[in-house]
């Protein structure tokens, strides 16, 4: 499969990281390791998490910045019309791209996820400066720059490839946002999540028919701050247990709709947001993994 993706894009490039292996058999005069007559069936694929990020820069400048800098991923997808994508990181080594943060239980993802760096701006320049007068907590929609449908195709093969070989769960396809909620808002709210995942059947979406049964405002105003957290845990945000919306939480809250309500991302619990929520816990009740 992998062969066959990266023809189709014409990358050159050999994915070092993709190559099986078996383990090697050391001797000596006393005795041999035997990895062939008994196998552990109590184990499983190492890689858990793909994270999915915007480079905040051109071409040129991410190149250089992810290949010479202290910062790397294991794939890049520039902003252009080329038919590659480079990878920079074999994906049986460590890349240094997620850094603090968690999701799902696991913490330190650098160890167990595969890093994508698509490049792209994120935030118009324009609007660089916008939240710090004060008038907005947020970025809204309209302040994110919009990706290259080649590279959302690239991405869709990519992924597809890369959850098929690791096995990796639909709700561990995230973006850097999610992982660390109060330090990133990559890839943002322009990142076309509900496609990927109705056109290529990648990552976690909700069902519309629960999120409408989910929607009932007594519902929502008679819930707890406590029990609305727990709902994020459940799904796997790393949520504080303050009793309040405080700054943190309502940084959870704004990379949730940044993933899955993208065109109203407030930072601010509603109905709605919460509805969501509830559709994706019980659509994704059975789908933990935390071996």
């Amino acid at each position: 499969m992998v062969k066959n993706i990266f023809l189709a894009f014409g990358l050159t490039l050999p994915l070092i990281g993709c190559v099986t292996t078996t383990s090697p058999v050391a001797s000596t005069e006393n005795y041999i390791v035997d990895s062939k007559t008994y196998q552990a069936t109590g184990k499983s694929e190492r890689i858990k998490t793909i994270v999915l990020h915007y480079t905040v820069s051109d071409n040129d400048r991410s190149i250089k910045t992810l290949t010479t800098g202290k910062v790397s991923a294991h794939y890049l997808i520039l902003d252009n019309d080329d038919d590659k994508i480079y990878n920079l990181v074999p994906e049986n080594e460590r890349a240094w791209h997620a850094g603090d943060g968690g999701f799902a239980g696991r913490t330190i993802l650098n160890d167990t996820s595969i890093g994508i760096e698509i490049v792209n701006t994120g935030i118009a320049p324009e609007y660089k400066d916008a939240l710090e007068d004060g008038k907005l907590a947020y970025h809204p929609y309209e302040h994110y720059v919009a990706f290259d449908e080649l590279q959302i195709k690239k991405v869709a093969e990519l992924v597809q490839d890369i959850t098929a070989r690791y096995g990796i769960s639909p709700k561990n396809i995230i973006g850097h946002s999610d992982m660390a909620p109060s330090r990133k808002i990559d890839p943002g709210a322009k990142f076309p999540w509900q496609q990927l995942y109705k056109q290529y059947g990648i990552g976690a979406w909700y069902e519309g028919a629960d999120k409408l049964a989910f929607m009932d405002t007594d519902a929502f105003a008679a819930a707890t701050i406590p029990e609305i957290k727990q709902q994020f845990r459940d799904y796997g945000y790393q949520i504080n247990n303050s009793d309040e919306w405080d700054k943190a939480s309502r940084d959870v809250i704004y990379a949730f709709q940044l993933h899955f309500r993208p065109r109203n991302p407030t930072g601010e619990i509603d109905s709605e947001t919460y509805a969501i929520l509830k559709a994706l816990n019980k659509k994704y009740a059975d789908t933990n993994d935390f071996y």
